[in-house]
């Protein structure tokens, strides 16, 4: 039998319906990709609206907020849009991969009402765990950025220790979301530019115990934050938001692990611009 590959030039040489070939590809990666969403459980008819929710959080804690913006996830409580994955293309020298992240930045409420929720790196990587899903490199987010739908200008809010408020999180939602209205930005395609995204890297084992931030790009390849482990594992501000990938990528003409492409060192390289990262690890730690 042909592999992938062989049986691409195959077609070409003597039919020359690359592109049909091209197009059974498409297909059986969109087929795998509905696969991606299964373990998000569906939201609920009577779930909180991202306005309630913030109303709900306004007297918590730090500490509280988190286990509140955890419990609202596990249960489904996200807009419908966010389940609709978008394919995402990255290089290397070896290898061309896809990947299939959510258009927009993890939020809680519905489709017509949500909150971008930012959160720490245990809540993050708890929802990521529980839906199989992984956070992404800061090679990713480059190529979300540059393939990106629409983008957003940033908009950065004095820095201080009202940074990590809720009332700062729903300041810079309602921005988001006016900017978003005023330049007709569709919900459910690919946007980027509006929040730094929490990664992967290889940091995270050098120094454990951290939570790995980049992004909030101006133009392509100008990132306002570049790769920081400046703050704890448990810190989360306003600028923050979660992108989770799937965790399979269409590579060499298959579906792979995400986790195992990027914990082996020969096929890294196609998702991480720092070469391996063991994910097990940091997920395991966090």
């Amino acid at each position: 039998m042909l592999s992938s590959g062989c049986l691409e030039q195959h077609l070409t040489r003597r039919s020359g319906i690359k592109l049909a070939f091209s197009a059974v590809i498409a297909q059986f990666a969109r087929a795998s990709e509905t696969d991606l969403t299964s373990r998000i459980p569906p939201r609920l008819p009577n779930a909180l609206t991202g306005s309630q929710f913030v109303e709900f959080v306004a007297g918590m804690d730090r500490k509280e907020r988190e286990r509140a913006i955890l419990d609202q996830l596990v249960q489904g409580n996200l807009p419908q849009f966010l389940t609709k994955l978008v394919p995402v293309e990255l290089k290397s020298r070896t290898a061309t991969a896809k990947i299939f992240v959510m258009p927009e930045y993890l939020a809680i409420g519905s489709d017509q009402d949500f909150l971008r929720v930012p959160m720490n790196l245990h809540t993050a990587v708890s929802i990521a765990d529980r839906w199989g899903f992984v956070l992404p490199t800061r090679k990713m987010v480059d190529a979300i950025y540059d393939q990106c739908a629409f983008r957003f200008i940033p908009q950065p809010l004095p820095a201080g220790p009202q940074m990590t408020s809720t009332a700062y999180y729903r300041m810079h939602n309602t921005l988001i979301g006016e900017q978003a209205r005023a330049r007709n930005f569709p919900a459910g395609v690919l946007v980027a530019g509006h929040k730094k995204d929490v990664v992967l890297s290889h940091r995270l084992t050098r120094i454990p115990g951290r939570i790995a931030i980049y992004g909030w790009h101006r133009a392509p390849g100008m990132p306002i934050q570049p790769l920081s482990t400046v703050h704890g594992a448990g810190y989360a501000d306003y600028s923050h938001g979660i992108r989770l990938v799937g965790a399979q990528a269409f590579v060499g003409g298959r579906m792979r692990p995400v986790r195992e492409i990027l914990e082996n060192s020969a096929l890294a390289m196609a998702l991480s611009d720092e070469g391996a990262i063991p994910v097990s690890s940091i997920f395991a730690s966090a």
